[in-house]
């Protein structure tokens, strides 16, 4: 289902479920990762459920909170995200140790691949920016979060960027809105 009206960066809470028609492969990017062929290809099979929580504490800061589902096969992983642009450590399932920062940012502040900056039905507003570095596999994965129009319906989108030495990927990941 098409993202309703009232969701925003600004009210992202509920459920969203990954269209897979709609989302580029991820699977070279989790390689360069080091993510192994088993849960690659269980991602790949699965079907890729997040759970927002959002809130803004008494200090002014958002903190986007998401439990990422893969089922069948029960693969969990943990985004916890806090506004500041300060980065914090997080060991994951998935990923191993990481590092990271978000933000809200206005498009014209990203200062990456233009790719990231690109497609969004609002460019004037601000978008959330979410950059990890990898704590020794040597990658980092720069996104920007948004909606974007496609086919004529509205959807909450993810622009990614991983690199890893001189190699790097892109990737646009498309979210159904399901309650």
């Amino acid at each position: 289902m098409a993202a309703p009206p009232e969701k925003t960066l600004k009210n992202l809470a509920g459920k969203w479920v990954m269209n897979k028609t709609l989302s580029d492969d991820t699977d070279r990017i989790l390689q360069m990762q080091g993510v192994g062929w088993f849960y690659r290809r269980a991602i790949a099979l699965a079907t890729i459920t997040l759970t927002v929580t959002e809130y803004t504490k008494d200090d002014g800061v958002t903190h986007i909170d998401i439990s990422q589902v893969a089922t069948p096969g029960g693969i969990t992983s943990v985004e916890n995200r806090t506004l500041d642009w300060e980065y914090r450590e997080h060991t994951d399932k998935i990923f191993g140790k990481v590092k990271g920062k978000s933000r809200w940012v206005k498009l014209g502040d990203v200062d990456d691949d233009e790719f990231l900056k690109t497609g969004w039905d609002d460019l004037e507003g601000e978008h959330v920016q979410s950059y990890v570095e990898s704590d020794g596999g040597g990658w980092t994965a720069d996104q920007v979060w948004g909606f974007e129009v496609l086919g004529g319906k509205r959807y909450y989108v993810r622009h990614v960027v991983v690199r890893k030495g001189d190699d790097w990927k892109l990737a646009r990941l498309v979210y159904d809105y399901q309650k």
